[in-house]
């Protein structure tokens, strides 16, 4: 993946620590605009990735150029498929069987997948936009590597994907470290501020919100 972020450039255990921070706290410590439209979602609970972008596009109906970027994408990268959110069976368990094979971390896809049962069964983890049973043709190749547009954001070769049941996020590759860092500083001050709940303070008191109580 030339001028991408490989596993081993990525800072100290940031997959194991993006995965226990998840999604909803990195996304608020990011600052950035990276969360992909809230209707691509995991096909099964408790699905989770967090690892390098590999992106394509495929045309409608065809998923070709997945095949192609199967064999190009690096071990422990996510494939970031954009479809133009055109439902089909892009991705089934013979993808999913040669995915694993490959070392591939995951599945994002703006399209359809199928063979739910299977892949919910090998507890690979895929975020799709829906559910097709229809098959797909092999004639065209969009891009393979190159930039693309999915759920509203650009993803690029290099960026760090973290996804989990409460939807997707993108990071620019620039910004991991600080992002990271930053989401395990807010988990710290909320882990504090849960303590402080458990003991009986308030959340109008601990946020600055206790004018409210006479404003209402």
């Amino acid at each position: 993946m030339t001028g991408g972020l490989e596993v081993a450039d990525l800072p100290h255990e940031a997959t194991a620590r993006a995965i226990k921070l998840g999604t909803s706290t990195l996304y608020e410590a990011s600052g950035l605009a990276c969360s992909l439209d809230t209707d691509i979602r995991p096909i099964w609970s408790g699905a989770a990735i967090a690892a390098p972008v590999y992106p394509l596009a495929c045309a409608p109906g065809d998923n070709l150029a997945i095949h192609i970027g199967m064999e190009r994408a690096p071990q422990g990268s996510v494939l970031v498929v954009a479809t133009g959110s055109y439902l089909a069976g892009y991705w089934g368990e013979v993808l999913t069987v040669a995915a694993e094979a490959a070392g591939i971390a995951g599945l994002v896809i703006d399209g359809g997948v199928r063979d739910i049962a299977a892949l919910t069964a090998r507890q690979f983890p895929v975020f799709s936009r829906g559910i097709s049973m229809r098959g797909t043709i092999k004639a065209s190749v969009p891009s393979v590597g190159a930039p693309i547009q999915i759920g509203g954001v650009t993803a690029r070769a290099g960026d760090f994907l973290v996804a989990d049941d409460d939807g997707v996020l993108i990071i620019p590759r620039s910004e991991v470290g600080r992002t990271i860092v930053a989401g395990e500083q807010r988990a710290a001050k909320e882990a504090d501020m849960m303590a402080k709940l458990a003991a009986g303070a308030t959340t109008l008191d601990l946020m600055g919100l206790s004018s409210w109580r006479t404003e209402v």
